[in-house]
């Protein structure tokens, strides 16, 4: 009969700029078989290493932060109470802001605590809880970008048929299965996260938890990670993506098919904001998970700059692109902030 056995150590790291220290006591049980699991705290990299920028970079991320919580939030308040915006097309873009508020709120307040105190430690279950969630509310956003084009496909391209293919039972079912979907490749994730040991070098190249960065610092054999995050993750982000392209190849060539300037402006002018959200979040998510980089400082801080724009900077810009862009959600949004609302759903 094998016993297992409990070692217990103390693991000092310096900081990258040399003038701080911080400790970590780790706890590790060699199990019958060779495995290993750990209890222990990861140190995250952060935002920056500089001590000078601590200060602004709480200030900057926190203001951000508020923006774009309360941005997010006035237009899921003003599509909720406002009849007139009881569409398909606001149902999704009101799914997607609620998508965001949780998606920024999964990384930025931690960042932010450890900011504010000084710390950059993480625990382990808070790491995979924050993995997790971030991998399902992130996903979540792919999947609703991909949903909206749809949307907007049979809105020109089928225009006849619109109301009764994006009726309120399919609208429900779409937002549904999304949510299913990214809890399940979430899990899938996570669970091969937790099969891995981490060993020694526990500092995350990262502001946050994500599959990358925890895969590097592992002592263990990745491979099967890394090869459910190249076909799986690839999937999760090309198909997507290539429908949402095919979906716009459709949507430009009906455009140009209509007679009236003033009925493709308008027609432009409906899609321009989800194609510029588009663009934004996918270019940035292409390059931090299908683009190989190296273990450089230089490269680690192209990757964090990456992953502040598509967690951070792109939850912030939608609410301004689709509410400055949308002359229907400027004037719901004026309506709910004098308190003018419509409540009923037969208006």
């Amino acid at each position: 009969m094998v016993h297992s056995s409990t070692i217990q150590s103390k693991v000092c790291l310096e900081s990258f700029n040399g003038s701080h220290w911080w400790c970590l006591s780790q706890t590790s049980g060699i199990m019958a078989g060779g495995n290993q699991t750990s209890i222990f705290e990861f140190l995250l990299w952060g935002l920056s290493e500089r001590p000078e920028q601590q200060r602004f970079l709480f200030l900057l991320f926190l203001w951000m932060y508020v923006v774009t919580v309360v941005g997010n939030l006035l237009i899921v308040l003003a599509i909720g109470t406002d009849a007139r915006l009881h569409t398909p097309m606001y149902f999704f873009l009101a799914s997607l802001s609620c998508a965001d508020i949780l998606f920024t709120s999964t990384t930025v307040p931690k960042a932010l605590v450890n900011i504010q105190t000084q710390s950059r430690s993480i625990s382990y279950t808070g790491c995979l809880v924050q993995l997790y969630f971030f991998l399902t509310f992130g996903d979540m956003d792919i999947f609703l970008l991909a949903t909206m084009a749809y949307d907007r496909y049979v809105a020109i391209c089928h225009p006849l048929h619109y109301k009764m293919v994006m009726s309120c039972r399919r609208c429900t079912f779409l937002v549904t299965a999304c949510w299913i979907l990214t809890s399940l490749v979430a899990m899938t994730h996570t669970f091969l996260i937790f099969r891995l040991s981490f060993c020694s070098k526990k500092i995350i190249p990262d502001f946050f938890c994500d599959l990358g960065p925890l895969m590097k610092v592992s002592c263990s054999d990745t491979q099967v990670n890394e090869l459910v995050l190249l076909f799986l993750g690839g999937a999760v982000i090309l198909i997507p993506f290539v429908l949402i392209l095919v979906s716009y190849i459709y949507i430009v060539s009906a455009i140009l098919r209509v007679p009236s300037a003033q009925g493709r402006r308008k027609a432009f002018s409906t899609c321009g904001s989800h194609l510029a959200v588009v663009a934004l979040f996918f270019g940035t998510v292409i390059r931090a998970y299908l683009c190989p980089s190296s273990s450089s400082s230089n490269s680690i801080e192209e990757d964090t700059a990456a992953a502040v724009m598509y967690t951070v900077v792109t939850p912030l810009l939608n609410p301004f692109i689709y509410s400055l862009r949308n002359k229907d959600m400027k004037c719901a949004l004026v309506r709910f902030l004098r308190g003018k609302v419509f409540f009923s759903w037969g208006q």
